[in-house]
This record gives structure tokens, C-alpha cells and sequence, in this order.
């Protein structure tokens, strides 16, 4: 996987590319405060600590920053919830809880520049009032749980944790806390009630997470991407951020590109920019292959297809298109792939993952996989589409969270662009990519294994 490493920023479209998180992912020791300071780390922080906390979230709020963890909400107004003068302790939790199939960002900034997420946890916390927050990593991801808390500690050493943090008085302790692995401790309650030390299920809302979160005390719970960006936007200022993006979708942010491309990875650019522009600069899609299909953001948004290759990828552009911008995972696939097959995987990857809470997902995402798996095999009946469509609408917008919704999302979107293909599978028993049915699929494959 290639990060935005100088050969890359010497290349034609380096205008495309913003390279701020990952500016010096490709230095040696990145991850460490010496090279995070180098790089002007924590300058930010002194700033935000020059103003009033109110002024800070004022500030944030101006320079447009969006939540990226997926649903886009402007994260100074989060911050703005937070009731004031309660007596109650303010807490801040991080979601780095990255499980989504197809999404990679967060992970890979945790493992090479862990400190920008710190010291945007700090700013966040004096804005909020806040003097003790919390990371919630996938249990999984060793390598970067052992970065975490080494980056703790150095921040620790170093006066930037701890009693009066750099003389202003801030008291502040992190705790990074590795969850389980389980997928629906991504939503916010889920994971706040994980934190707490039971099972990770969604919470009823109201009350929100801003009134009544971890330990029933106001608590904002945001992205890794989300706060890493504010130090930046502190430090460079708030019209260098809006100078990026859109009018609505302002600022910088990572582009995670996989599937069947030339050179996948983390491409970090203006939101705005279109999947053919990123594939211009990563050599396109494999050799020999088109693209077939692709997701704009995430398997749990709807899919795309090569005509959808010049959509803005920011926030109004995806959803004006009919789908979701989410964590900008750009999952390409080429022709050799059975849309059956691939949306067959992330559905038995939603009933797996489903906590089981709400009825519509528990029930919903069973069914969904018995019929799938029936039609990719070439059992299905023609009347299966129907009940598909059926039992996917039962599913969205009625189920407790939004993995509901996820789980629904591929299942409508590969029906209105691949209905045909469910057909061939029904009619022709079985899938028309199998290399014993199809000719087309066999030298295709013959011509990648080659």
C-alpha cells in the first residue's frame, strides 16, 4: 500500500494531492514526537490554548471541518452540544474502531502520525471542558495499540499530558482502551456501553450521546480523522482550510483506494476530487481490466458503476448521485467480479456482525444471505429478487442503528445496476463468471494470472 511519498508529489497531478496527515508518513520513525515536532506538531495546540475555549469552538466551526468517520457532521457543532456550568465530568471518545470492509484510513494514520491525533485530543478536550479522554481502538490492530501508548507516554514525558499542560492549567489524561473486534462497536453508543465494560449494543436515543454518554456524563465522540485534522487547521488557519474542498464540504482528507487498481493506498486530496482523477494518478485500474463497479464509500454505501466516475467525491456530490461519501473507501472492482459474489460476502458480513438487538437487522440480514446464497449458487427463483428487494426495505430505515441501513444499501444499489446479472445467475443456474460457464471469464482470468 502506498502512501503520498515524495515520488508521488513530483508526479503530473501532484496539484490534486494535499498531503497534511500524511505528509511524512514515509520518513523514518514518523509515528515519533521528535519527527511529529519537526513538522510543526503541536504548534497548533499552543494556539488553541491562546484562545478561550468558547472562541475555539467558534473557530472550528468557522473553518467548516465535517466529521469523517462517515455521516459528515460539522465537528465544531458537536463540540458546541456540551451543556456548560453542569457539574458533571465532559468526556471525549475517540472512534477508532475502524471495521467497515473496504476501509483503511484510520489504522494506517494511528500507525504513522499517532501523535497529530493526540494533540487534537487535547485541543478538543479544553474546548470542551474536558480533563479526561479515551481511545477505543480495534482489539486486532497490535502494532498500532503499542504506537498508541507509546505516543501516550512520549506526550506524557514531554508536558503535553498531565497537570497544567504547557502552564495553561489544562489537566488532561488519555486512555487508549482495544475493544473485542466487534463491528457494531463503530456506532457511538455501541461503543460508549463497550467502554463501560458491557455487551456493545446500540443505545435508544434520546438522550443523546452530548447530554447523556459515558458514565451518563455530556461526552463527544468523534473520528480519528476528525480530530488529527484540527491541529492543522489551528495551525495553518481556518481560510488556509476552507481554500480546499467545496463551499460545503471544505478541507483535506483521506482517500482510501483498493480493489482491482495499478497502485492502491491512501491518497489524501481535496474533497471534491472524482475517482477518475484518482485513478489517473494511481495508474488506473489493473492492466487489461475496466472498471465494473465501485463503492464510494465503504461496503455499506451504494455502489456506483463506471458512470459514475466523474461524481465530486465530497459529502453533496455522493448523496446528489444516490449514494454516501462514508469513510471514502473506494473499493474498485473490474468485470471479472460477480456482483452476486461480492455483495453475497458483505452481507454474510452484516448477519455476522449484527449485535442482534433490533429484530428487522437480526432477521432481515439472515434471510438476506439464505437467498443470496441460493442465487449465487443457482438455486434461486426469479421471485427471490422481489422477496430481496422486500426484506432489505423491512431493513432500512426500521432497524435500531445504521448497520441496518448498510446492510440494505448494496442489496438496492446492485439491483437497480445488475439486476440482469441476479438473472443470469437464476436462470442459468449458477454464476456466469464460474470459469466452467464462461469463456469471457476464463480468458479475462487467463490473462491476469498470465
Amino acid at each position: 500500500m502506498m502512501t503520498l511519498a515524495a515520488e508521488i508529489n513530483n508526479s503530473s497531478p501532484e496539484k490534486l494531492l494535499s498531503p497534511v496527515l500524511s505528509a511524512f508518513w514515509d520518513q523514518p520513525d514518523s509515528w515519533t514526537l521528535e519527527t511529529y515536532e519537526r513538522h510543526e506538531g503541536y504548534q497548533g495546540l499552543r494556539r488553541a490554548l491562546a484562545m478561550s475555549p468558547d472562541a475555539l469552538i467558534a473557530y472550528v466551526k468557522e473553518s467548516g471541518l465535517r466529521g469523517r468517520g462517515g455521516a459528515g457532521f460539522p465537528t465544531g457543532m458537536k463540540w458546541q452540544f456540551i451543556p456548560q456550568g453542569d457539574g458533571k465530568p465532559h468526556y471525549l471518545v475517540v472512534n477508532a474502531d475502524e471495521s467497515e470492509p473496504g476501509t483503511c484510513k484510520d489504522i494506517p494514520l494511528l500507525f504513522a502520525n499517532p501523535h497529530s491525533l493526540i494533540e487534537g485530543m487535547i485541543i478538543a478536550c479544553y474546548a470542551i471542558r474536558s480533563e479526561h479522554a479515551f481511545i477505543y481502538l480495534r482489539g486486532e490492530v497490535v502494532p498500532v495499540l503499542r504506537r498508541l501508548h507509546e505516543a501516550v507516554r512520549e506526550a506524557y514525558a514531554a508536558g503535553y499530558l498531565g497537570r497544567d499542560i504547557l502552564g495553561s492549567g489544562l489537566n488532561l489524561d488519555i486512555t487508549v482502551h482495544a475493544g473485542a473486534g466487534a463491528y457494531i462497536c463503530g456506532e457511538e453508543t455501541a461503543l460508549l456501553d463497550s467502554l463501560e465494560g458491557r455487551r456493545g449494543q446500540p443505545r435508544l436515543r434520546p438522550p443523546f450521546p452530548a447530554v447523556a454518554g459515558l458514565y451518563a456524563c455530556p461526552t463527544v465522540v468523534n473520528n480519528v480523522e476528525s480530530i488529527a485534522s484540527v491541529p492543522a487547521i489551528l495551525n495553518r488557519g481556518k481560510e488556509w482550510f476552507t481554500s480546499m474542498g467545496s463551499e460545503k464540504s471544505p478541507g483535506f482528507t483521506l482517500y482510501s483506494l483498493s480493489g482491482h487498481v495499478t497502485s492502491p493506498g491512501q491518497y489524501e486530496a481535496p474533497l471534491g476530487i472524482t475517482l477518475r482523477q484518482l485513478l489517473d494518478m494511481s495508474g488506473g485500474m489493473r492492466p487489461g481490466h475496466r472498471l465494473k463497479f465501485w463503492t464510494p464509500g465503504g461496503s455499506s454505501t451504494p455502489m456506483f458503476t463506471d458512470e459514475h466516475l466523474d461524481v465530486p467525491l465530497d459529502y453533496e456530490g455522493v448523496g446528489a448521485a444516490g449514494s454516501m461519501l462514508g469513510t471514502k473507501a473506494l473499493q474498485c472492482f473490474d468485470e471479472t467480479t460477480c456482483v452476486v459474489r461480492a455483495v453475497t460476502r458483505w452481507t454474510e458480513f452484516y448477519a455476522h456482525e449484527s449485535c442482534g438487538k433490533c429484530t428487522p437487522c437480526r432477521e432481515g440480514t439472515y434471510w438476506l444471505v439464505q437467498l443470496l446464497r441460493d442465487i449465487e449458487a443457482g438455486r434461486g427463483k426469479l421471485s427471490d429478487l422481489g422477496k430481496l428487494n422486500d426484506i432489505a426495505d423491512n431493513i432500512n430505515g426500521k432497524s435500531f442503528c445504521a448497520l441496518g441501513d448498510g446492510a440494505a444499501s448494496p442489496i438496492f444499489s446492485s439491483l437497480k445496476y445488475f439486476r440482469e446479472e441476479y438473472e443470469q445467475h437464476i436462470t442459468g443456474r449458477g454464476c456466469p463468471f464460474d470459469p466452467a460457464k464462461s469463456t469471457a471469464w476464463a480468458d479475462n482470468h487467463k490473462e491476469v494470472t498470465a
